[in-house]
């Protein structure tokens, strides 16, 4: 097997964020409990689908750390950009988990938003396959990016 690359890596660090963030929400844990356990057992953990990858740990605490330390802002861009009938708390738990990823990026660390944006939206898809998720996730990405940093644009 060749040794995963940088970008793989980071892309992996960004869906274990967007479960970790998720986790952290429905156990209650905190969040240095959840990071050690991921860290510890998930990265490159072998399940029956195959062998999960090898993630970025250093990219994967940046993101988990910036959208716990920010998530005020973040829920509240993320509010913005949602529909006014559709508040933060009211969709889905792991679309929650994956604006607050995707906002700790675009708030707190310097990926091209457009970086971000096709990312998390790659990271829509694979937790929704066969959903309208990865679109609106774009959409909503999309206006926080252009909230967050409009200089990008």
């Amino acid at each position: 097997m060749t040794a995963p690359d940088k970008k793989q890596m980071r892309s992996a660090a960004r869906l274990y964020a967007v479960q970790a963030l998720f986790q952290m929400e429905v156990s209650g844990q905190t969040v240095e409990r959840i990071v050690r356990e991921f860290e510890t057992h998930r990265f490159g953990e072998v399940l029956d689908e195959g062998e999960m990858a090898e993630g970025d740990p250093k990219h994967f605490r940046a993101v988990v750390d910036a959208a716990v330390n920010w998530q005020a802002k973040i829920d509240q861009l993320t509010d913005r950009a949602l529909v006014a009938k559709w508040p933060i708390d009211r969709i889905d738990p792991v679309l929650r988990a994956l604006f607050r990823a995707a906002g700790g990026e675009l708030v707190e660390m310097d990926t091209p938003p457009k970086v971000v944006i096709n990312e998390y939206v790659d990271v829509a898809k694979a937790f929704f396959p066969d959903g309208k998720e990865s679109k609106f996730v774009n959409a909503v990405l999309d206006h926080m990016a252009r909230e967050e940093k409009p200089a990008a644009f």
